[in-house]
């Protein structure tokens, strides 16, 4: 019987565990406070903004919108940025992701004080997580890993193959297998024969970003597999990177889209909101 690994009811569980922690924060006087900045409307922004606004609400953390329009100028972002980094209320900064195409991401992201970088996104938070010192941890593969633990799933000695090599999942997924003592291969778009890499893994992760690109042929009987896609299909139903249906008989876990991975990331921010003080 295969185990379906539900990212609600786990996000939920480190949602209340940091609620409690805020809480505790505040009978000592401190607070937690995470400003979102979104750049234009982008209707799926929108929605993970809305999501962002409603986990702080629910774990106590106080939450500062900046909703700017799309005409706004890198120099005004950058501007935004430098003020809230000297803002001592202020303990975490997140930048919406996509930006307008005429602001220079990389700028935006390497602008926030490392020390305030909740996404995780920032390179000394990247080199931090290569060496193991202490720093954030991008959220959705930092909630993988709480997926795999707090499903019973053991990751030592375990063969990890991770479908994708972005900066945000891919390569600090790859990380992160590795601290905890798994033997890890990162395949992508050049990668040979990838069939054949994908049925050695016992932990299968796929960031691909094409919907329903991995069936049964790339999978192990028995393995573990981890959904990071999200899209829509042609139905306008949401689907992820793997054929559920295809895949769910053969493997012995899966995450579901949605319900699956989605969740997790907000949970970590929440997370990471309160490690900001304890960085800091």
């Amino acid at each position: 019987m295969t185990q379906i690994i539900d990212g609600k009811a786990i996000s939920a569980q480190i949602k209340d565990e940091v609620k409690e922690k805020v809480s505790a924060l505040k009978a000592q006087g401190k607070k937690v406070c995470l400003a979102v900045i979104q750049v234009g409307a982008d209707p799926a922004s929108s929605v993970y903004v809305g999501n962002k606004k409603k986990a702080c609400a629910y774990v106590g953390i106080e939450s500062l919108a900046y909703e700017l329009p799309e005409e706004t100028t890198q120099e005004e972002l950058l501007d935004l940025i430098a003020n809230l980094n000297k803002k001592d209320e202020v303990n975490g900064i997140l930048v919406q992701l996509p930006l307008p195409g005429h602001i220079d991401e990389d700028a935006v992201i390497r602008a926030i004080d490392p020390k305030k970088d909740v996404d995780g996104f920032h390179p000394q938070s990247v080199g931090a997580l290569c060496i193991g010192q202490p720093g954030f941890i991008s959220c959705t593969p930092a909630g993988i890993i709480e997926l795999l633990k707090r499903s019973g799933i053991d990751i030592a000695g375990k063969e990890c193959v991770v479908i994708g090599r972005s900066n945000i999942v891919g390569k600090p997924m790859a990380i992160l297998l590795l601290r905890e003592n798994a033997t890890v291969t990162v395949a992508h778009s050049r990668t040979q024969n990838l069939q054949e890499v994908t049925r050695r893994a016992d932990i299968l992760v796929v960031a691909v970003g094409k919907p329903k690109m991995i069936t049964r042929d790339y999978v192990k009987e028995g393995a573990v597999v981890i959904d990071v896609g999200i899209h829509r299909n042609e139905n306008n139903k949401l689907c992820g990177d793997v054929d559920y249906e295809d895949v769910s008989p053969v493997c012995s876990a899966i995450t579901p889209v949605p319900g699956g991975v989605g969740p997790m990331t907000i949970a970590m921010l929440m997370y990471n909101c309160v490690r900001s003080l304890e960085l800091r």
